[in-house]
């Protein structure tokens, strides 16, 4: 049983959960009436604008208009994206409060900082001090990724392992993929090494290759951080994730870069991958195999949609952490971030209970 539950028996978590959803369910469907509501007073507003300043003849073409043209009342309302089937989002990077924001506590999420969003909307659906300044660890390397991969063509292209490489994950005692020195390996291997083991060699091979340096990547990281207005709370110093006093964000911030990494569809392919097998190469004559530990191991936990993407980090500073990516049931996407759990399991749990709780 989950040890953080108040109740004795599996029964009465049971009826407790069931209660949770069944309330979660009923304020959804209040805020879907009141959605509805407000959209078609909106409807009705646009019209009486276009009758007052076209007039009748001007809103009768409109509603002729092809879908495709960019006059008519279609295009007053164009979205500026959304969907959510195979994602899409978008629509800023600002995520508010509603009255229905939840403020969490220790009762199911033991993690210090905590946010769950919805991408879809922009709206923060819970909470737990998600403006702190903390080290993202290496959740550091999902901003890695996406700065990388709008910046690379050629995913086939391929890049040579060079001793600083192996230096760098050697000294600062960090997770690696395992390849060698002088082993060249393609492009595309960089990126599902610094995600699924969090390989420190994939990550620095990526930022040379993207950019010639790691203080160069650095640059472009921030430069990205500022495109998606963030760059007031977020400041990054590496690649990796390494703690740094000048390398931090907030959890809110990594729920964001979270988003705009979702919204490229090879980091999104990266970032729900489990299990991936490098190409054959001199050295290594049958690839290296690597997996996402947070993907594999929340798979067989009880949740009520599908867990579609992660990344896992850990400095002493912020304890583990993780942000995912979740779809409900109901097909609403979910991105949740937990920072400072006491161990990697703890963060797991947070997870689940993040979506089981406040994710219908």
């Amino acid at each position: 049983m989950n040890p953080r539950s108040p109740y004795s028996s599996p029964e009465e978590q049971a009826q407790y959960y069931k209660k949770q959803r069944d309330a979660r369910e009923y304020q959804r469907r209040r805020e879907q009436a009141k959605r509805k509501v407000l959209l078609i007073m909106i409807v009705l507003a646009a019209l009486l604008v276009l009758l007052v300043v076209k007039g009748c003849g001007a809103i009768i073409n409109a509603l002729h208009d092809e879908p495709a043209t960019e006059t008519g009342i279609s295009a007053l309302f164009q979205s500026p994206e959304i969907q959510v089937g195979d994602l899409t989002f978008k629509r800023g990077y600002v995520a508010t409060e509603t009255d229905m924001t939840a403020q969490l506590d220790d009762t199911h999420i033991i993690s210090s900082n905590a946010i769950l969003i919805n991408p879809a909307d922009n709206t923060i659906v819970a909470e737990k001090s998600p403006y702190k300044i903390v080290s993202p660890a290496s959740m550091t390397k999902v901003l890695t990724i996406l700065v990388a991969a709008e910046q690379i063509e050629n995913l086939d292209d391929t890049f040579t392992i060079t001793r600083e490489i192996t230096d760098y994950s050697f000294k600062h005692d960090c997770s690696v993929v395992g390849f060698e020195v002088g082993e060249t390996v393609p492009v595309r291997d960089l990126f599902y090494g610094t995600i699924l083991p969090s390989g420190a060699d994939a990550a620095l091979g990526l930022a040379i290759y993207t950019a010639g340096s790691e203080e160069n990547f650095a640059a472009l990281m921030n430069q990205k951080l500022e495109e998606l207005g963030l760059s007031d709370s977020a400041h990054f110093t590496n690649c990796v994730g390494l703690y740094d006093a000048n390398h931090y964000c907030t959890a809110y911030d990594m729920a964001m870069i979270m988003k705009a990494a979702l919204e490229n569809d090879f980091c999104r392919e990266v970032l729900n991958t489990r299990v991936y097998t490098t190409a054959i190469t001199p050295e290594h004559p049958e690839g290296i195999t690597i997996s996402n530990w947070f993907m594999r191991r929340i798979e067989d936990k009880e949740t009520l949609g599908t867990v579609m993407g992660a990344k896992t980090g850990f400095v002493k500073e912020s304890g583990n952490c993780a942000v995912s990516y979740y779809i409900s049931d109901s097909s609403t996407p979910y991105i949740a971030v937990t920072i400072n759990a006491f161990s990697g399991w703890k963060c797991i749990y947070d997870h689940v209970a993040l979506y089981n709780y406040y994710a219908p």
